[in-house]
């Protein structure tokens, strides 16, 4: 995308001259030429500011127009075809608004030589019925006058702007909804049993790889803009859910491994004249987790040996018990995908939320 448009005008000048004036009867009031009298008559220098280049049409003929009143009025009219700069501002890109200038002012006579002013109803623009913008919605135009200071002096500069709004119909359909569609096929992941570490696997590459494409694809449609657009934060955050559902399941891989190594533990015995009788407690397995039949203070000492159980989340069946659990939360990482199942869809409906209402209509 460069930030420049083409746009096709009939630039019309109209000044007096007086010696060019004529006495004439009233059927010769206006004098039509041709564009070889163009060359003999004092011209406005007029340039075009913006413009990165721009050519006049001169099939089958030029296309100009010269017309002289009796009186020394003077219209010429010129058609033109113009490459202008629009310096584009994408941060709410592809729901973005812009105002594009084209810019003229005469190139050698300042305001104390050539004053440049606006006609009623001046600017217009040719039925929309016979031109459309594909990706943009044309909202209008206006025209304004300044006072640009130089060291050479100060100049009238005419500006007029064409109001355009984005269409994000393309957009859509080849950003958005492929992103929402990868995002919610990565929480199939979270139905899968997890011992089936292929299949979780596999959904989980081609989900990153899927967001890595589709990113990349929307990047070469813009500019290099050294910020962030719409559309760049919407693709990340799609990107981070995706890749946050493969990490979900390598954690729930890896604890539940951990579990699954977890060596039998059998009670300390203390020597003293109470206990010298007493043999371990029996330790009973229960799915990959071991249970003791009894607790007291001294037993969880063991039950937490060499267990992460100081931080605010606990991931094993012995820490449901205890003083250690006294403001903090357990977590059973059995139920993790049950969690995600959850989490995932409603943190990521919120963001919608949040994010189509901000760029909307705020």
């Amino acid at each position: 995308m460069d930030m420049e448009y083409q746009i096709d005008i009939i630039f019309a000048q109209t000044w007096v001259d007086t010696r060019l004036r004529y006495n004439s009867s009233s059927s010769m009031r206006i004098l039509t030429l041709n564009s070889n009298m163009v060359g003999l008559i004092w011209l406005p220098d007029t340039i075009f500011r913006n413009s990165k280049n721009a050519d006049s049409h001169w099939i089958t003929t030029p296309n100009q127009l010269l017309r002289i009143w009796n009186n020394g009025k003077i219209l010429y009219t010129l058609r033109m075809t113009i490459n202008a700069e629009c310096q584009l501002q994408l941060h709410n890109f592809p729901m973005d608004e812009h105002s594009c200038p084209l810019v003229f002012s005469s190139y050698g006579y300042p305001r104390d030589e050539i004053v440049y002013k606006w006609r009623r109803n001046s600017v217009e623009t040719s039925d929309q019925k016979y031109w459309r913008l594909y990706q943009f919605d044309f909202m209008g135009l206006r025209n304004t006058t300044d006072v640009l200071t130089t060291t050479a002096g100060d100049y009238v500069l005419m500006t007029v702007y064409f109001d355009l709004s984005r269409r994000m119909g393309y957009f859509t359909i080849q950003t958005y909804i492929p992103c929402i569609l990868t995002v919610v096929l990565s929480w199939v992941s979270f139905w899968i049993k997890s011992d089936a570490t292929p299949a979780r696997t596999a959904l989980g590459i081609t989900t990153v790889l899927t967001m890595t494409t589709l990113s990349t694809v929307a990047r070469n449609s813009l500019p290099r803009v050294s910020y962030v657009t719409a559309m760049d934060l919407f693709v990340t955050v799609c990107f981070l859910f995706v890749f946050a559902a493969m990490i979900e399941y390598a954690m729930l891989n890896y604890y539940a491994y951990i579990i699954r190594r977890a060596p039998v533990k059998t009670q300390r015995m203390a020597y003293s004249s109470f206990n010298m009788g007493r043999t371990p407690r029996p330790v009973m397995p229960m799915g990959n987790s071991l249970f003791w039949h009894d607790y007291d203070d001294n037993c969880m000492d063991e039950c937490l040996d060499g267990k992460d159980c100081k931080s605010f989340f606990c991931c094993y069946e012995e820490c449901k018990e205890g003083g250690w659990k006294k403001g903090r939360i357990h977590v059973n990482i059995r139920e993790l995908d049950s969690y995600s199942r959850v989490f995932f869809p409603t943190s990521f409906l919120l963001f919608n939320i949040v994010y189509w209402v901000s760029y909307l209509y705020l």
